[in-house]
């Protein structure tokens, strides 16, 4: 059985020529970055070109990079490390309730230490409100996260315009732009956003690898304690191998940028197209207009998540019914509860289809011929 994988949102495969630099880094380049030897020059060297390319990518400068140990260790370091460190300033946060849960549950973590935290809603596009952040904007607001592209409905919230609004107020401004690095362009001084987190696996890089963006002035307090690398905002021996693939990763999608957004965007209208000619009866999750190029949520009526991902799995398609970080799990999405309500079917029915490197329209077509004719037989029994 040819499988289809259609799970991209969750991780990437890694791209052949980031696991070769990888392992040209692992045998050659063993040197730790921190001796003043040759052997450790030269894996400096790597980190830092490295360092550099992650910069150019946002418009930031290189010493604004700190390389984390993926997306849920920035979001973790922006959050906590942020809200710990200027709690002098005030104790409120603002965040959204349709977050990944390296947001909420570092959110819920301060909530426990004293913080208070704000969950903005979002109407039934996933988008949150505007005026609803100016209302609920206070003088002891020290930071706001919201996320750029959620990972579940794939929608893209109004960053630039929250950035504006916040640039008169003191709370610092972080997004969650792991889902959507890669898939938008950014720009952090267009944005006005002081800080920014990124995963390397989901640009068909590395697990175990990724950084934040810190605008220069934003002071973090450590989460993790010991040497003085990165500037002794993240102690511990840097991952070379990593990063070189990391970088590798960058570069290869910063070649490919444009073809590949509109690639990804003509493989959602190529299923949602074949999925109308099977007569599927389906509804969208989120929109096509203001949405990730890569992300495609469904709900799918009358008919079970759970039987929904097993039939495909059988028919070798592989999605998921969001994010992979609660898989397994018996509750229903966060995301789309805030969206539709705890009582909403589309809960219990929805699929995300999510598409990448190793996709052509030709096998997207397929999956979604597989797809209806799975949705058509579960109805009629």
């Amino acid at each position: 059985m040819d499988r289809i994988y259609l799970d991209h949102a969750a991780t990437t495969p890694i791209h052949p020529d980031v696991a070769k630099v990888m392992l040209d880094v692992m045998v050659s380049s063993f040197g730790n970055p921190s001796s003043i030897h040759h052997h450790g020059r030269e894996t400096r060297a790597i980190l830092d070109r490295t360092r550099e390319t992650m910069a150019n990518s946002i418009g930031a400068k290189q010493q604004n990079i700190i390389f984390t140990s993926g997306g849920t260790e920035a979001d973790n370091l922006a959050v906590i490390g942020y809200a710990e460190e200027n709690k002098n300033k005030g104790m409120h946060i603002i965040t959204t309730s349709i977050e990944h849960h390296a947001v909420l549950h570092s959110c819920n973590e301060l909530e426990k230490r004293g913080f208070e935290v704000t969950y903005l809603p979002v109407d039934q596009t996933g988008t949150i409100s505007l005026d609803d952040l100016s209302r609920k904007l206070r003088a002891d607001t020290i930071l706001v996260s919201i996320m750029y592209g959620n990972n579940e409905v794939g929608t893209i919230q109004p960053i630039k315009e929250v950035g504006e609004i916040l640039s008169s107020h003191q709370a610092a401004f972080h997004t969650d732009a792991v889902q959507a690095y890669g898939a938008v362009e950014i720009d952090v001084d267009e944005l006005q956003v002081d800080m920014l987190s990124v995963s390397a696996h989901k640009i068909n890089g590395p697990k175990g690898m990724g950084f934040l963006y810190v605008r220069d002035g934003v002071k973090l307090a450590q989460r993790m304690i010991g040497g003085e690398q990165e500037r002794k905002r993240r102690a511990g021996t840097e991952n070379v191998p990593g990063a070189a693939g990391f970088g590798t990763a960058v570069e290869i999608m910063r070649n490919h940028a444009a073809e590949k957004r509109k690639e990804l965007s003509h493989f959602k209208t190529v299923f949602l197209e074949e999925l109308k000619k099977q007569e599927v009866d389906f509804c969208l999750n989120g929109t096509l207009e203001s949405s990730l190029p890569h992300v495609l949520n469904v709900s799918f009526p009358a008919t079970n998540v759970e039987s929904l991902l097993v039939n495909l799995d059988l028919a070798g398609i592989s999605a998921s019914s969001g994010s992979a970080c609660t898989a397994g799990s018996i509750e229903p999405s966060h995301v789309l509860v805030a969206m539709f309500g705890s009582d909403s079917e589309r809960i219990t029915n929805s699929v995300r289809f999510s598409f990448g490197l190793g996709n052509t329209a030709e096998t997207v077509k397929a999956a979604a011929e597989k797809t209806g004719s799975i949705i058509n037989r579960l109805k009629k029994q």
